[in-house]
């Protein structure tokens, strides 16, 4: 069966099905990741758990870092055993049950099992979803890039409307009401994914059973038991739960991955000399990436906190308290104003031999990212001073952070595909999901060093930040020349 074409502004009908599912699937985990850490953080009396910072942030890093690592088997699991759409379908699901779980447990450790799910779910509905507008386009070229175009205005759709919805949720309905949110239109999603799905056709379709599909169950079966045996030695208290130590370990072992992947790469994958010498630039790529992603995430974490606590959030003329959840829309807000303006800066100054290479594009973003944090330690030192900061510090930081994103992420995954031999796309993939999951662990550790109880410090914390980011990404801006020349004929 064909995917119904030219249904949906001259793309296939399909398309909107990817769209709307992606958009609710981006408003939940961007809605929730909003509210995560205020939760956590919440004394008991108002319906919270009561968490410290260190260790609410640290559950907050090894949920996000979760996300992008369940992303690798998300996708094993639809290529080998169940076909994209129904990976999409039961990752919804899970998606709602897990947030349902957020909103209705009655302890910790059943809060967390919700955190789990969540994190299985968003591993098998993101990169399927992506992969299916793939296939919708088996011509490719032009009119695929045009499709994810349009795909990726539905992601920044769902990233500003979650924290605002989930946001006042939580301010005006209590707590855990953002949590029932997130489940409730995350359901919405999986609805209108199971009612529309005829019109993806074969796109990410299931196909008859293999022998070898039979092997690849059964190998899934015994990760499957042996992960259920882990999770219910941690649900039912059988082994103590350290949500710290456990993103330091993590840290440490998915560092140990990539330091044991490059080492296999250069030395046994059979490359040749332009090989490895592409490979020395994937291996910057690679340490920018985890350098940008732990400043980045910092939004859900100290950066939220900051706002709730530190931020003058009241509109005065409307008697109105600005819901702290709402700064979690302004990165996609600031995409939807400025990529464009990007874009066409990139193309201009490309017509003038002028376009920076992708070494010093990522140089510049984390250069951005980290004058970020600048902003944010003069408005500490005010906090410091005993008074609270106007919201058009924090605006500043983010649209700073997003001018930064705007910079490299783009780049990262093209080049990423440039620069790898076919024979090593899928691997390298997994090694930029490896780089952002490792940053994102290390965003919770980073966040955890924040003590609500020592505000004087704080100026002095974020400048760390500033000096690490903004002195390492000038360090990548010096070498984007000569690692530039390793790229060969890359563009």
């Amino acid at each position: 069966m064909a995917a119904t074409r030219d249904g949906f502004f001259g793309h296939p009908r399909g398309l909107a099905t990817l769209f709307f599912t992606e958009m609710w699937e981006r408003f939940t985990y961007y809605g929730m990741r909003a509210v995560l850490v205020l939760f956590l953080v919440a004394a008991i009396s108002s319906g919270g758990f009561g968490i410290d910072d260190k260790t609410a942030t640290a559950i907050y890093g090894l949920y996000t870092a979760g996300v992008y690592l369940a992303a690798l088997p998300g996708g094993w699991i639809a290529d080998r055993l169940i076909g994209a759409q129904r990976a999409v379908m039961a990752g919804g699901l899970a998606i709602t049950v897990g947030n349902t779980l957020l909103a209705v447990s009655a302890s910790p450790r059943a809060f967390y099992l919700g955190l789990f799910v969540i994190v299985l779910g968003v591993g098998l509905l993101k990169p399927n979803v992506s992969a299916i507008v793939a296939d919708l386009y088996p011509e490719g070229g032009a009119r695929l890039d045009s499709g994810f175009t349009i795909f990726y205005i539905g992601i920044n759709i769902g990233g500003f409307l979650g924290p605002l919805v989930t946001g006042a949720a939580q301010a005006y309905f209590g707590l855990r009401a953002g949590f029932a949110a997130a489940a409730i239109f995350m359901a919405v999603g999986v609805l209108q994914f199971y009612l529309t799905r005829r019109h993806l056709g074969g796109a990410g379709a299931y196909t008859a059973p293999t022998p070898a599909r039979e092997k690849y169950w059964r190998y899934s079966g015994v990760a499957a038991g042996l992960s259920a045996l882990v999770l219910a030695a941690v649900i039912f208290g059988w082994v103590p739960l350290n949500a710290i130590a456990m993103a330091r370990g993590a840290s440490y072992v998915i560092v140990a991955m990539a330091v044991l992947f490059f080492l296999y790469y250069f030395l046994a994958a059979g490359l040749d000399a332009e090989e490895r010498r592409r490979g020395v630039v994937l291996v910057v790529l690679f340490a920018g990436c985890v350098l940008f992603f732990t400043g980045y995430e910092q939004a859900g974490s100290s950066l939220n906190l900051f706002a709730q606590r530190y931020t003058d959030r009241a509109v005065g003329m409307l008697h109105v308290v600005i819901p702290t959840g709402w700064f979690q829309s302004l990165n996609s807000a600031f995409i939807f104003v400025f990529a464009p303006f990007f874009a066409w800066a990139w193309i201009a100054l490309a017509r003038r031999h002028l376009n920076p290479s992708a070494p010093a594009k990522f140089a510049l973003g984390v250069m951005l990212m980290g004058s970020g944090f600048l902003v944010m330690a003069a408005a500490a030192s005010l906090v410091a001073s005993g008074s609270k900061v106007l919201p058009y510090w924090l605006i500043s930081t983010y649209l700073l952070h997003t001018f930064g994103e705007l910079c490299l992420s783009p780049v990262g995954l093209s080049y990423y595909t440039k620069l790898t031999p076919k024979r090593f796309v899928g691997q390298m993939m997994g090694m930029w999901f490896l780089a952002m999951s490792l940053g994102n662990l290390l965003a919770g550790l980073v966040a955890g060093t924040f003590e609500a109880t020592n505000v004087a410090a704080m100026p002095g914390q974020y400048m760390k930040i500033v000096y690490y980011s903004v002195g390492l990404g000038a360090v990548l801006l010096v070498l984007s020349r000569p690692v530039k020349k390793l790229m060969g004929d890359v563009e």
